[in-house]
C-alpha cells in the first residue's frame, strides 16, 4: 500500500468520523454550551493585536467590552439565564473596563476618557448594589439586624458582676 492511499484512507475516516459526531449531536452541544468563545475570542485576539503592536490603542475599547461581555454571557449560558436579572447591570461596566484599558494604555492619559470609565462604572456598580438590594435585600437587613444585636450584647456594661 502506497503513502497515498493511506492518506486517502485516514482522510474518508476522518471525515466519516465528524459525520457520525455531527448525527450524534456532538456538534450542537458544544455550540449551544460554548458559543459565548465567539465573542471572547476576538476580545482577546484584540488584546494581543494591541500588545504586539499591530493595532491602534483605541482597539482597547472593543476588546475590554468583548472581554467582559462574553463572561458575562458564558456565566449565563453555564449556570442559568435567570442569574441575567441580577447581572444585567454589569454590561455597562464592561465598556468602563475598555475605557479604562485605553486610558491606561492608550496614548496619552486623557481626563475624558478616565471620568467616562469611572463615572459608567459607579453607575454600573450603584446598579448592581440596587438590584441586589432589591432581591436580597431582606437577608441583608436580616444580617446586619443580627450583627447589630451581637454587637450590643458584646459591647454592653457588666454591671452584673
Amino acid at each position: 500500500m502506497n503513502r497515498q492511499s493511506a492518506a486517502v484512507g485516514i482522510g474518508v475516516a476522518a471525515v466519516g468520523l465528524i459525520i457520525l459526531l455531527g448525527k450524534l449531536g456532538v456538534f450542537a452541544f458544544i455550540g449551544s454550551v460554548f458559543w459565548p468563545l465567539f465573542i471572547l475570542i476576538p476580545g482577546v485576539l484584540l488584546h494581543v493585536l494591541y500588545f504586539g503592536r499591530m493595532v491602534p490603542s483605541v482597539t482597547l475599547i472593543p476588546a475590554g467590552t468583548l472581554t467582559v461581555v462574553s463572561i458575562l454571557l458564558l456565566i449565563g449560558n453555564w449556570f442559568g439565564w435567570g442569574l441575567m436579572k441580577v447581572l444585567w447591570p454589569l454590561f455597562p461596566f464592561a465598556i468602563a473596563v475598555g475605557l479604562y484599558e485605553y486610558h491606561v494604555f492608550g496614548y496619552g492619559r486623557s481626563r475624558q476618557v478616565w471620568t467616562a470609565a469611572v463615572g459608567l462604572a459607579s453607575v454600573s456598580i450603584a446598579l448592581f448594589a440596587i438590584i441586589l438590594l432589591w432581591t436580597w435585600g431582606i437577608y441583608l437587613i436580616a444580617a446586619a439586624l443580627i450583627g447589630i444585636g451581637a454587637w450590643i450584647f458584646i459591647r454592653r456594661p457588666r454591671s452584673w458582676r
